[in-house]
């Protein structure tokens, strides 16, 4: 009797090891977005594009662009090419114009992160004293199912023949879901993260200049529903990991609502980066803003274990391959409209800044 004791609660002790441990990844790392390849015109030695999150969106521009136009229709999650939206009470020219992103490299004789590249942000709030906010968002919405490439110094994409290699694991994963390294059990994506359940915490790594603003991590779910985080304030100098903790989440198995969930066909669910908020309160100081972001991570529950398979399903049927390829044609259509009309409006803006000096006789 008293061993079958010892079993049960032996057994109880595992289940509650097992409910309040929690998977961990790097949701994104924005020392990978560095800008390496498509050389800047303008500024010699720089670069404009990042080569692992190249996207074309040429394909849905229609058949009356030429091709050098076409090739200007590619962009990437390069930090300099994410966009600073303001509140629209102030969306002056003037607010617009100076809230930007930028590449922010850190001294090689820093204490934390030492030569590496984070994301610099600078965000113009209005003088008047009324609150106000900034949405810090990627070019496009990071896709879901955008399959492994080879890109080439031009920004060409070539999608990869052989999908699986000798890694099963990272063979699984999707471009913008990155890769996973069996020495430190942690995925490092680009902005996309699936089999998630529920999320545990959310943890961003960021330098404040101690300005009073709050500032939130702002998460997308597979059915597009948004999820706004707020991890606190940056009045500190200096780096700091904030965090949001789930307060809805149940450590004990037992005290969980027990579903069964159906497997194939239905699609694993998933969480992708939206971007940040900075949110400024008419009480505080007004104007220039400046902040800066290492990564964003993540604790969370698998929605599925991934069990081995004696059947692949898949290959037999095809429902979620034909599902996944149907929404990255939508998913492309959305946000690659967007970088066409942007190029379009490029293609008739005036660059001189002078006037033509008169003729003389």
């Amino acid at each position: 009797m008293r061993r079958q004791f010892i079993a049960v609660a032996m057994a109880l002790l595992f289940v509650g090891a097992v409910a309040v441990s929690a998977d961990e990844a790097v949701l994104i790392d924005f020392s990978l977005l560095k800008a390496d390849i498509i050389a800047d015109p303008v500024n010699q030695g720089k670069f404009l594009e990042n080569r692992g999150t190249m996207m074309d969106f040429s394909g849905i521009a229609g058949a009356s662009y030429t091709e050098e136009q076409k090739k200007q229709m590619r962009v990437s999650l390069a930090i300099s090419n994410w966009d600073v939206v303001l509140a629209s009470s102030s969306r002056t020219n003037l607010n617009q114009a100076l809230s930007m992103t930028s590449e922010a490299a850190v001294t090689q004789d820093a204490k934390q992160f030492a030569g590496k590249t984070v994301f610099g942000f600078r965000v113009r709030f209005p003088n008047e004293p009324f609150n106000s906010w900034a949405r810090v968002k990627p070019p496009y919405e990071i896709p879901a199912f955008e399959p492994k490439a080879d890109i080439d110094d031009q920004g060409t994409i070539t999608p990869k023949k052989d999908q699986q290699g000798s890694d099963p694991v990272n063979a699984r994963l999707s471009r913008f879901e990155g890769t996973y390294d069996a020495n430190t059990k942690l995925t490092t994506a680009l902005g996309i993260v699936k089999n998630v359940g529920t999320l545990k915490s959310v943890a961003v790594t960021v330098k404040g200049l101690n300005f009073p603003h709050g500032f939130s991590v702002i998460l997308l779910d597979a059915d597009g529903n948004e999820k706004n985080m707020f991890m606190g304030y940056l009045n500190f100098d200096g780096w700091k990991e904030l965090r949001w903790d789930n307060p809805q989440y149940v450590t004990d198995v037992r005290n969980r609502e027990l579903r069964v969930y159906p497997l194939y066909p239905k699609t694993v669910p998933f969480v992708k980066l939206d971007g940040f908020l900075v949110t400024r309160d008419a009480a505080n100081e007004g104007g220039d803003f400046v902040a800066y972001v290492k990564d964003v991570k993540i604790l969370y529950d698998k929605a599925v274990l991934e069990p081995v398979r004696d059947i692949d399903d898949e290959a037999i049927w095809g429902i979620v391959g034909k599902k996944e390829a149907e929404r990255k044609i939508s998913e492309s259509k959305r946000f690659g409209n967007q970088q066409v009309l942007r190029y379009l409006e490029r293609q008739k803006q005036e660059n001189k800044d002078q006037f033509s000096a008169p003729a003389t006789k």
